[in-house]
């Protein structure tokens, strides 16, 4: 196989919600929905009850030089149109190589964390159904075949989740978002039967449990920790994660759940498969009875991992099961390698199998996902090398910072204080007056 050849479909990449998206919403609703603000001083930002929630931190640098990443930018003034325009973002995509994606949101928080805290929920239900429907019907609907439709669903109720669950299947979205650890957020735990409704759904459905990266514990021991330490952490918070999973009931409950996990890398994931088989096997007081399997075997039917650029698991595949390793852009975030994705995964791929290739690249993807870009696709036309020859004018020339001041020091490492420091001052206050 060439590079050229191969297929390209991200299970994680993210969106910048454009102003309009809740444009469609009937009248009588439309008063109580998140409305785009543009304020005084150029920052956009979403409010969100009495609520303000700014485009933050490194979700959106992509096209930016990397020496000027950074907690800005706030205003989609600044950011590369594709994060925020589904046409745009098709041309990026082509300019990538790829063929498609799954987006996450990025203002309501990955897994809609910011709507499912409205006071009033009714208005929060409303929301996040008015979201989906946008998400689905438009974004992921204007170019069929190009987008993995995600759906969020209400976090405070197992009930109402499965209803939304079966409403977005009805749509044709076979995905949700969902936190790793909802405690984190107030809400039940993983081991809580009040999610079984939900999970019942997801496993009669065939609807995939996609949970991205979201909890910081432990990534940053204090607030004099640096901002590398902090990234280089976040992948493998998954690790706590996944193990509180294959050790809840969950997974061993519904015998056909599919679970994604997003952004959290792969390279670890043989020595998590070893460590659990150990404490099972050692540990037999802790009362665990998985039916005669190990937790790795359980962990392989249900899990599907994904890297960006992660050579270590591509070494130690003997390991893995192959059959659940997925690629990811990450698309418009700090660590994605766009426009240059093929040829780091490349990189890593010499010496794989063309069988292999096209399990990680897109086969894990579309099984996972349940999803056929070959429906609405000529497969000769989705292949790397005909997806650029698409984009082969499209202005990849980097977005300078100009004039605009950098939000956190110019001296020294950035640390977590910093970043906070920004945050706080940004981040779900009060909406002020907007500009005019």
């Amino acid at each position: 196989m060439r590079m050229e050849d191969m297929i390209m479909i991200s299970v994680d990449d993210h969106l910048v919600e454009p102003p309009d998206v809740f444009k469609d919403v009937p009248a009588a609703l439309r008063e109580k929905m998140p409305k785009f603000v543009a304020l005084a001083d150029g920052t956009d930002v979403w409010q969100v009850g009495d609520l303000m929630v700014p485009n933050v931190a490194c979700n959106a640098v992509v096209g930016r030089p990397k020496e000027e990443y950074g907690m800005e930018p706030t205003s989609h003034s600044q950011l590369r149109r594709g994060t925020y325009d589904v046409e745009a973002r098709l041309d990026d995509m082509n300019v990538n190589g790829q063929l498609a994606g799954l987006n996450f949101p990025s203002f309501p928080g990955v897994f809609g964390a910011v709507f499912s805290k409205l006071d009033d929920k009714d208005v929060a239900l409303a929301t996040i159904q008015a979201y989906n429907d946008w998400h689905i019907d438009q974004w992921c609907g204007a170019h069929p075949g190009r987008f993995i439709p995600c759906a969020l669903v209400p976090l405070w109720d197992g009930e109402l989740a499965a209803t939304e669950v079966r409403r977005v299947k009805e749509k044709g979205c076979n995905a949700i978002s969902f936190p790793p650890n909802p405690s984190q957020i107030g809400m039940a735990t993983l081991h809580d039967p009040a999610w079984n409704p939900m999970w019942a759904a997801c496993d009669e459905l065939s609807v995939t449990v996609s949970m991205h990266i979201s909890d910081p514990s432990g990534c940053a021991p204090s607030l004099d920790t640096t901002v590398d330490s902090f990234f280089t952490n976040m992948p493998v918070s998954l690790y706590a994660n996944a193990s509180d999973l294959v050790f809840s009931p969950v997974l061993r409950t519904f015998a056909n759940l599919k679970i994604c996990l997003a952004e959290g890398g792969a390279g670890w994931v043989p020595y998590f498969l070893e460590r659990m088989d150990f404490v099972h096997r050692h540990h037999k007081w802790t009362r665990q009875d998985f039916g005669g399997k190990t937790p790795s075997q359980v962990f392989n039917e249900h899990c599907y991992v994904c890297f960006i650029d992660d050579k270590t698991a591509i070494r130690n595949r003997e390991v893995l099961d192959m059959s659940r390793v997925c690629w990811e852009c990450d698309y418009p975030h700090s660590d994605s390698v766009w426009p240059e994705s093929p040829e780091i995964l490349w990189e890593g791929l010499q010496g794989v199998s063309d069988q292999e290739i096209d399990q990680i690249t897109h086969l894990n993807a579309m099984e996972a996902f349940n999803f056929d870009p070959f429906k609405h696709l000529p497969r000769e036309q989705c292949t790397v090398g005909a997806l650029r020859e698409l984009g082969k004018d499209v202005d990849i020339r980097l977005i300078p910072r100009g004039g605009i001041k950098p939000s956190l020091l110019d001296e020294g490492p950035v640390r977590m204080r910093d970043v906070a420091q920004q945050i706080a001052a940004t981040c779900q206050v009060r909406v002020p007056e907007a500009a005019g």
